[in-house]
């Protein structure tokens, strides 16, 4: 398969109107009082069949712009790749020339992080913030939410001009880096808008928006998405996705060797 070129739909003027509005990037949400119109575990599964690539790989490239309110932006460029049937994924940096070869790779439920100057993988946690953003390591893996999440509870709203379904998560354990979250759920196809994350103390940790995604087949990638934290206003990441390829990835593409070679 080559590379994806059919855009599924695009909310960024959506969101861009919202801010201009607000001057925030906080969405409007009319909430509607409405019974259960899908159980709620089945919105979890199609949300992880509709984003989860089982039978082929992706590949790709992100711009990753990040606004710190005490550092300033920055911009970054890192390729991507992914294997959903083994839980997989190798991001590796290839702008700015001091970050060229830095890499995380996830193999076997562990994250390693390589740096090319001592040649040396060390060991990292999927809860960390992603090279010091506002993403955290464990948003690059494949969608789990099935299996990590418990609905607490579920109602039909209006986001903007757009159905969605509000639900309400509790984790199943404590992996996941987020203990609570609510997601603002498009009723069809059943994609995620945004989602806000909380700690075990109920405080707002983080929001996450959507804007636009691409479709290959059956399967829909995010070709945007929005960092938001929450605690320290003013800092936000966007990765802005690029390039995106279905075509098979060899084997050795997902090991420490592959990530040492391609920095010699």
């Amino acid at each position: 398969m080559g590379y994806i070129g059919r855009i599924g739909f695009d909310l960024t003027g959506f969101y861009m109107t919202l801010k201009m509005q607000f001057n925030t990037v906080l969405v409007l949400l009319v909430a509607l009082s409405a019974p259960l119109a899908m159980a709620e575990n089945t919105i979890l599964q199609n949300i992880d069949d509709n984003t989860n690539r089982k039978d082929v790989d992706v590949s790709m490239v992100a711009t990753m712009i990040k606004e710190d309110v005490d550092e300033g932006s920055d911009k970054r460029v890192v390729r991507m790749f992914r294997r959903d049937r083994a839980d997989t994924f190798l991001m590796l940096f290839q702008q700015p020339s001091y970050k060229t070869g830095q890499g995380y790779l996830r193999i076997e439920d562990v994250l390693w992080f390589y740096d090319p100057e001592s040649r040396k993988f060390s060991h990292q946690s999927m809860k960390d913030r992603f090279d010091g953003s506002s993403a955290r390591n464990s948003d690059f893996k494949r969608s789990s939410l099935d299996n990590d999440y418990t609905v607490v509870t579920q109602v039909e709203s209006q986001l903007g001009q757009y159905p969605v379904y509000v639900l309400t998560l509790e984790a199943k354990h404590e992996e996941v880096t987020f203990p609570k979250k609510v997601l603002y759920v498009l009723k069809q196809p059943n994609l995620i808008l945004k989602t806000q994350e909380y700690s075990l103390s109920d405080q707002l940790m983080r929001s996450v928006y959507f804007p636009s995604f691409t479709k290959s087949g059956d399967i829909y990638v995010a070709t945007k998405r929005i960092f938001v934290d929450e605690v320290i206003i003013g800092n936000k990441t966007t990765f802005i996705y690029d390039q995106v390829s279905t075509a098979l990835l060899s084997d050795s593409t997902f090991t420490k060797a592959y990530v040492e070679r391609v920095n010699l």
